[in-house]
């Protein structure tokens, strides 16, 4: 049997980006016009593939979706 990569090992952190753009009526889309981070990047933090995350896109999503970042990443 093979090693596991590191990186493929789950962080134990989860996006909840899903369910708060539904709590907002937001769709990806207008969240990533909104701050300016590119669809492709939001999906791959909103499917939980994501290994890091910059503060100042942290910020902004939060500031666009009106949450903390513990309503937006959570241990799980």
């Amino acid at each position: 049997m093979a090693p596991r990569e590191p990186d493929a090992e789950p962080s134990g952190i989860h996006c909840r980006l899903d369910e708060l753009l539904a709590e907002h009526d937001m769709t990806l889309t207008q969240l990533s016009d909104i701050v300016g981070v590119s669809i492709v990047n939001l999906s791959v933090l909103k499917n939980d593939r994501a290994k890091a995350i910059r503060f100042s896109t942290l910020v902004a999503i939060c500031d666009a979706l009106r949450c903390s970042p513990g309503d937006l990443l959570v241990r799980g």
